[in-house]
């Protein structure tokens, strides 16, 4: 079929577009002096047949690429609802700055005199990121999310160890709402990972916690708000009660999109607090990454923070420090991902004190409003969230046999990604939405208005629902097989047929 196929058709790769002749240029002859090939290169890594590439006309090759890439969903084509993850918008002016050749072509050797404009950069980030959550220094180390967790929770370890209770603090407790890499955080760094069950509310369990709280514990790993959107309204209390027994408080950053500008972490009574820069801070985190995952500490911590450290001299220069002795360590290659730090600086730098704290106001009230639109046709076991919300699937399923994960396939077919399922593990049949700040209230409704119709149709047609998706380049997987068992190569027919 000419031109792009039809939704749910198959693209043929750029192999099977090819015929003989075809060529998207022609290059002149050459009125230089030539050498052989075999001058240039060893023998032994030459060809001994010519490369079969695909013979495509330069514009059917822009095409081609150009339709691959509107088969990926991303958030500058519609809403990307994925819970605890804050898929906003990345303004285009954070890429625009992070693309200017003096950022982007600068070698991470070069010497600290020829790069004093980022590491002035990477500082006054770190001041940005102090005066947001509260604390007293701040490392821009951390790759990603979970390394900041495990540089939080390698503080804690190099805090107690350095008190003399390292080997008796060997419990972190966490509640049994947290991200997964919480507890694996914290048996990677070998402590012992106990989990402390919500109440009704989905909050901590004041009773439950006060009841494992002793000398033995080095610290408590808590969101807030937690991971079902809700806020620890009894936090005063809970970072007293961990205080009272010597363990530190640590605050998993991710949900910090609801809080910047209106209240800080280090109020609260926290002693660390990772930042998640390709979060809250509108940096790009499709694919993987990169990310960035600065960590802030109070300044009985700030001694052992990894290095080095960007400081600002007393001449008013810029470098590394790297005369930390009570240090843990270094952490990462370099200096974290650079990149991604220009990005969230200049962010933070175009909102302003008064634009941070109405980013926080407008992600929690478009989650309001999403969360109207929709409480009556999913369930909210835990109430409405403040970013986000964890609506559950547990009635529909009960009544239709259709499942969380029929309905985030359904949703590929109205042209949305699906909001996170299955997550928290305390909520069943888990949807979990975050809007974020970015969204407008048609777009909003548009999701909402695709969620009611597959609500609809799980009642009046379960099928439909239960076989989705019904207009993607690849049907519905075997995701545990196909996550295994990867088809990544093309052969050329003659190959498939030998």
């Amino acid at each position: 079929m000419a031109g792009f196929p039809l939704k749910g058709e198959t693209t043929p790769t750029i192999f099977e577009k090819s015929e003989p002749g075809r060529r998207g240029t022609r290059m002149t002859c050459t009125d230089v002096d030539t050498v052989p090939l075999g001058d240039l290169i060893p023998g032994r890594h030459l060809r001994n047949e010519p490369a079969r590439l695909p013979e495509v006309p330069e514009n059917e090759v822009v095409r081609h690429y150009t339709e691959l890439s509107l088969k990926n969903h991303h958030v500058d084509r519609a809403l990307y609802p994925l819970g605890s993850c804050t898929m906003k918008y990345n303004p285009k002016v954070n890429e625009a700055t992070c693309r200017m050749a003096g950022f982007a072509g600068l070698h991470p050797f070069t010497p600290q005199a020829s790069a004093q404009g980022a590491l002035r950069l990477m500082h006054e980030l770190a001041e940005m990121l102090k005066e947001v959550a509260g604390m007293d220094e701040v490392t821009l180390q951390p790759a990603a999310g979970a390394q900041g967790e495990m540089t939080g929770v390698l503080l804690m370890r190099a805090y107690h160890d350095a008190n003399g209770e390292g080997a008796t603090r060997r419990r972190i407790l966490f509640p049994d709402s947290a991200h997964g890499t919480n507890p694996a955080t914290a048996a990677m760094a070998g402590f012992d990972a106990e989990e402390i069950p919500s109440d009704a509310s989905g909050r901590v369990d004041l009773e439950a916690l006060r009841e494992n709280l002793d000398e033995t514990v080095a610290g408590l790993m808590l969101t807030n708000p937690n991971t079902l959107g809700v806020f620890e309204s009894d936090i005063l209390e809970i970072s007293e009660l961990v205080h009272e027994v010597g363990g530190l408080m640590y605050m998993d950053g991710a949900n910090l999109n609801a809080l910047m500008g209106v209240t800080r972490p280090g109020d609260m009574g926290y002693d660390i607090v990772h930042f998640n820069l390709h979060k809250t801070f509108s940096t790009p985190h499709g694919g993987g990454g990169p990310g960035s995952g600065p960590v802030g500490v109070k300044k009985h911590l700030a001694p052992y923070l990894p290095v080095p450290k960007v400081v600002r001299r007393d001449d008013d220069s810029y470098g590394l420090d790297w005369d930390r002795p009570e240090s843990f360590g270094k952490l990462h290659g370099f200096y974290g991902n650079f990149g991604v730090m220009v990005r969230a600086y200049t962010y933070m730098r175009m909102l302003g004190c008064r634009g941070i704290r109405e980013t926080a106001e407008a992600a929690v009230l478009n989650n309001a409003y999403l969360t109207a639109l929709l409480e009556e046709d999913f369930d909210l076991p835990y109430g409405r969230g403040m970013h986000e919300s964890v609506f559950s699937g547990a009635s529909l399923k009960k009544r239709t046999d259709i499942k969380t994960m029929d309905v985030a396939k359904r949703l590929l077919d109205y042209g949305f990604h699906a909001p996170t399922v299955y997550f928290p593990l305390n909520v069943p049949e888990a949807l979990m939405t975050e809007p974020t700040e970015t969204e407008t209230r048609d777009e909003l409704e548009r999701y909402a208005a695709a969620m009611k119709a597959i609500a609809g149709e799980a009642e009046a047609d379960p099928e439909m629902v239960a076989t989705a998706p019904h207009t993607t380049p690849v049907r519905r997987l075997d995701e545990g097989r196909a996550a295994r068992q990867l088809d990544l190569k093309w052969s050329f027919a003659t190959d498939a047929e030998a």
